[in-house]
């Protein structure tokens, strides 16, 4: 039986990776972007909603589908106000959470962040962890919480530090092996194959996968060990 699937976060540099990956997927039938701005693709499955997605619960009636992926995310330099960026990387994820638990949506992918801990000093990192404690508390059945390194690929903005971080991992990434490998950086491409694999066939007994898993699940959901 052919899917359908919510994305948010399509116009970002993972996303639009995933928007692309399931609209050629076969499995799929139709799939649904809410965003806050327009989106320059055109396909006979794609239906946009935009919308405000800090105010996305005004949405439940929309927010309807087999999977949901939440690639959403921001950075200090874009979103310096704290208040802001919890609204962002917390907020957002943590409501489509809700919503998924409200209309009975029993799978939910989220990009997390390597390190997420609710217990750091550190904001983003806290932010990540707290993120991920709600989402894991509503019980959504399939609920997948994805913890990449540096993800690398080609983004819209530029982002001068960014730009640098993925040349250094570029050169060190072949030292990073054994209990290091989970910090190489990773390509977004890769975060999304492995998204779709784990949506796809379910194991459910892996929660939160960690950087040097995701390789193995974009090749296989069951290659988690």
């Amino acid at each position: 039986m052919k899917k359908s699937a919510i994305i948010l976060g399509a116009s970002g540099l993972t996303g639009s990776y995933l928007l692309e990956e399931l609209l050629n997927n076969v499995n799929y039938y139709k799939i649904k972007v809410f965003t806050r701005s327009p989106l320059e693709v055109i396909h006979e499955k794609l239906e946009i909603i935009e919308c405000d997605l800090l105010k996305l619960e005004e949405q439940k009636e929309h927010f309807k589908a087999d999977e949901v992926y939440v690639c959403i995310g921001t950075t200090n330099s874009k979103t310096p106000n704290k208040k802001s960026y919890r609204e962002i990387d917390f907020g957002i994820p943590v409501t489509t959470a809700q919503l998924c638990r409200e209309n009975q949506i029993d799978t939910i992918a989220v990009i997390s962040s390597l390190g997420a801990n609710s217990k750091s000093s550190v904001f983003y990192i806290k932010t990540k962890g707290e993120m991920e404690e709600s989402i894991i508390e509503m019980e959504i059945p399939n609920t997948y919480l994805l913890r990449p390194a540096m993800i690398m690929g080609p983004r819209k903005e530029r982002r001068v530090g960014e730009t640098i971080g993925k040349m250094i991992f570029f050169m060190i990434n072949p030292l990073l092996v054994g209990s290091l490998k989970k910090y190489r950086g990773i390509h977004a491409e890769v975060i999304a194959k492995a998204m779709i694999n784990l949506c796809g066939e379910k194991p459910d007994e892996k929660k939160i996968i960690e950087s040097d898993k995701i390789w193995k699940v974009s090749e296989s959901p069951y290659q988690t060990t």
